[in-house]
Formats: structure tokens, sequence, C-alpha cells
């Protein structure tokens, strides 16, 4: 254990954070679980720059038509008005449109079977080692003129503080099903920044879900120390094809921009968790998030 260990029941609390001060912890755990001869989908060179870096790009992961059915899948869910209504609907504060449908691997079946496609999952289980279920799954809508971006932030970080996940081993996809252009409000992720876990200020607000899906606050990083973290690592941003995805490691700080521009873009994004790595109690939370945020059902995908 580091100096900074502490035990939260009976689970050490490796990444503590949520305290009165910013707090950088060297990451304690592997990148890539699985070893270097597990087979899969990824060959052996992408998978030691996933490694390096904490991302892999895919130029094309599904095909043109593929993009099209879980499109229109989207627009289906987004247009839906009991979609709309149902909690695990995100509404921009703005434009009032959806921003985020959660748990669609559950609303739909569509998307449920992309999650199972070998393609997708068996990526997963390479980099994870073990088999893996769904921590959480959404898609996002980025209409054009003013949708809102993403603040700076580590996944895990929340994860971790709030839904309880014990170490970094779990891995997100971003799948494109728009062009993603450098002006609509893509992905940004500092390469490298996987390897440093960076404990955020101040206490979690109970509820904090109901406004961090909206706009980040709790567990966002300092300026001084997003500054420190860019000039070390710089910042790589995504663009490409519908059909293109992004694989990044739980710790990766990342973010995205408004998207002022008349194109939009959406993605389906999928968070596969080891089965190794179950959820506990929150580290530094009064409460767990709702299931359709972070799942308590760890029944591996099959």
């Amino acid at each position: 254990m580091t100096a900074n260990t502490v035990m939260t029941g009976n689970v050490a609390d490796l990444y503590p954070s949520r305290g009165a001060t910013e707090v950088s912890t060297p990451r304690q755990d592997p990148v890539v679980w699985g070893a270097p001869d597990t087979p899969g989908p990824i060959p052996a060179g992408d998978l030691q720059s996933f490694e390096r870096d904490g991302f892999l790009a895919i130029d094309q992961l599904i095909s043109a038509d593929e993009v099209a059915v879980y499109h229109r899948e989207l627009e289906r869910l987004v247009t839906d008005p009991a979609i709309r209504a149902d909690e695990r609907s995100i509404i921009e504060p703005k434009s009032k449109e959806i921003r985020s449908v959660f748990e669609v691997h559950r609303i739909s079946e569509v998307f449920a079977a992309l999650v199972r496609d070998e393609r997708v999952v068996g990526r997963a289980r390479q980099i994870l080692g073990s088999d893996v279920y769904v921590h959480q799954s959404r898609i996002n809508v980025k209409p054009g003129f003013g949708a809102s971006g993403f603040y700076w932030h580590s996944d895990f970080e929340t994860w971790h503080a709030e839904d309880g996940l014990p170490n970094m081993r779990t891995v997100s996809v971003s799948i494109a099903l728009t062009e993603n252009h450098d002006t609509n409000g893509g992905l940004m992720i500092m390469p490298g920044s996987h390897r440093t876990f960076l404990g955020c200020a101040g206490a979690t607000p109970k509820d904090n879900y109901k406004q961090s899906l909206q706009m980040q606050d709790a567990g966002t990083p300092s300026d001084e120390a997003l500054t420190k973290m860019a000039s070390e690592y710089g910042i790589k941003l995504f663009t490409g094809k519908a059909g293109s995805a992004t694989w990044f490691d739980c710790n990766c700080m990342h973010g995205s921009g408004d998207n002022i521009t008349p194109f939009p873009r959406s993605n389906v994004f999928i968070v596969f968790n080891s089965v190794e790595n179950a959820a506990v109690e929150p580290f530094a939370a009064p409460v767990l998030r709702p299931e359709f945020i972070g799942a308590r059902d760890f029944t591996p995908v099959k």
C-alpha cells in the first residue's frame, strides 16, 4: 500500500479522493491485464500502444450499414416521449433536448446486440484479462448550435468515489454514429495521463449525479493540476468517420468542448468492468448512484 492508502470497510482504498486537498497517486494497477499472447481482436502492437497512451483509436469498428442501423435506433429512442420521461434520459439545461440516454443495452435489443458483438466485448476481455460486465452504457447526442461539452475529468475518479469500483480494471469504448470533425465537440484525451490518479478536492454532495450528468462539478481537477498535466502529456483530439471508435482506459484525463457548429456529434458509449473488480460501497460518497448509472448486476456479457 502507498502512504495515501486507507481502508474503506474491508477494502483498501488505493486512490483517495474528495478530501480537503487534491492528491496525486501513482497508478497501482496494470493497464493491460491480459497476457501479451492472449488471443483477441487487438494486435500485439496496438495493445502496447494502449498500455503506453491509455487509448486506442480504430478507423472502422463497424460498417456504414451498421452505423445506419444504430443511428436509426438512437433517433427512435431520443424521439420517444416515454424515453424522454424516463429517469435514464438526461436533458440539456438550455435547449431542453435529450443529451444522453443511459442503460441503452437494457432498453434496446439493438444496442444489447452491439454489446455482445465480439468486435466490442472481445476487445474489452482482451484488455481486462477476464470476463466483463457492463458497468454503464449510454447514447450521447450532441446536436449542433450549442450542445454543451463535458469538463476535464477521470471517469475512474467518479466510479471509484461514487460507485465503489476498487481498481482500475475498467475500459470504455466510444463508437461514432456521426462524423467526428475537429470542430464539433469531439473527445479529447491527455495521452499517458492514465498512469497518475488525481484525487480531487471537495466532498461529494448527496445525489451528486443529478447535477454531474449535466455539468461536472464534484470530481473536477483544479486549473493548476490540469495545466501541469496538459504540459506533461499534451492533448489528443479524436476525429473520424461514423463507425470509427476510441477505446480508452478508465483513468484517462479527458473531456469535450461545446458544439457550436451545424454538424451534430452522436455516439454510443459502453463501459466494461472486469467481473473480478465488482463494485463495493462508495469510497467517497454518502450514497450509491442509481443502478442505471453504475451497475450492481455483475453478470458477464455472453
